[in-house]
């Protein structure tokens, strides 16, 4: 076998045990006791695996050199990722966001799996390798995950009165998709905020935050002072949630992910300027919370910023 031959093979091979390994992580007989995609075990040790048996298969000239050893399993990921969107079996903004990982774990284990093939004893270590995400995920099971509660902080200075800001806190009419200015949401493809309403401005009035795709946040307010502060817990049931308008791993109430609670604070800067504070607290259920908060704080910091720019703009007159 030449030396394209077995790159070839590398390639197809490595995307085939990715396929495999995924299956036997989503098995629905095996899912809940041992597996789930949302562990270390998949996200660390399947691209691991994918990475050093790629560089296992190759022939020495074509990972000779380190770069080569840690850049050519991003082929087999890449194709992984891109035949389980087309084939709609995962959505593509949860491999949007664990991609990073993915792509530096195959790459480290790429230059692992040189390291041994250089020193002659890379089958010494293949097996272990391979079983290296099936032992981890006994491990992680017993361990277990690790609620952890953030917050997601964000503030707008507007040049309005008190009044015309604070009327356009409590009840957001509809917001057009040309006023929408999220980027990140947005280029995920999350859903977009339409409205929200509120029944009496006053502590137990209910509040529904109302998103396209069928999402909407049922929110209660907990304290409130006329033109100061409006605290309110939020509610998303994720029944209600369409199965198509999120990823059933980052659905907003799911297993893995909700939004807690949210305030909104007013402040007066001078005569004329008013700063608006936002920020809410979510909770994170996954054993990877140090990575999957950064994504969640993004996410949620950007719904934010949305908004009070939404309320910045009305209270102003512009729009």
């Amino acid at each position: 076998m030449n030396k394209r031959e077995r790159f070839f093979l590398a390639i197809t091979g490595a995307c085939a045990l990715a396929f495999l390994m995924y299956c036997i992580f989503t098995s629905r007989n095996l899912g809940g006791s041992l597996f789930s995609l949302m562990t270390l075990s998949f996200i660390v040790g399947l691209p691991f695996l994918v990475g050093y048996i790629t560089v296992y298969i190759c022939s020495i000239e074509t990972v000779k050199k380190r770069a080569a050893a840690f850049f050519i399993p991003f082929i087999p990921i890449f194709a992984f990722f891109c035949l389980t969107i087309f084939f709609s079996i995962e959505g593509w903004a949860c491999w949007l966001m664990i991609m990073p990982i993915f792509l530096v774990v195959a790459g480290l284990g790429g230059l692992m799996a040189r390291h041994y093939k250089i020193k002659g004893v890379n089958k010494t270590y293949v097996f272990i390798v391979m079983m290296l995400p099936l032992f981890m995920a006994p491990i992680e099971k017993f361990i277990g995950a690790i609620p952890g509660r953030y917050r997601a902080y964000t503030e707008i200075d507007i040049h309005a009165t008190k009044e015309e800001i604070w009327k356009n806190v409590t009840r957001v009419r509809a917001i057009p998709q040309s006023q929408d200015s999220a980027s990140l949401t947005r280029f995920l493809g999350f859903p977009r905020p339409i409205r929200a309403e509120l029944d009496k401005d006053t502590v137990g009035g209910k509040r529904e935050a109302i998103f396209d795709k069928g999402l909407i946040f049922h929110e209660q307010v907990t304290a409130y002072e006329p033109y100061k502060l409006m605290v309110f817990t939020i509610h998303a049931n994720p029944y209600e949630i369409p199965l198509t308008t999120m990823d059933k791993h980052i659905v907003v109430g799911g297993e893995f992910f909700d939004v807690l609670n949210g305030t909104y604070q007013l402040e007066k800067i001078n005569a004329q300027t008013y700063r608006l504070h936002l920020f809410s607290n979510f909770k994170l259920n996954t054993t990877f919370n140090f990575y999957a908060s950064i994504w969640a704080g993004w996410v949620m910091e950007d719904i934010q910023q949305n908004i009070l720019k939404v309320i910045k703009n009305r209270a102003e007159g512009q729009i």
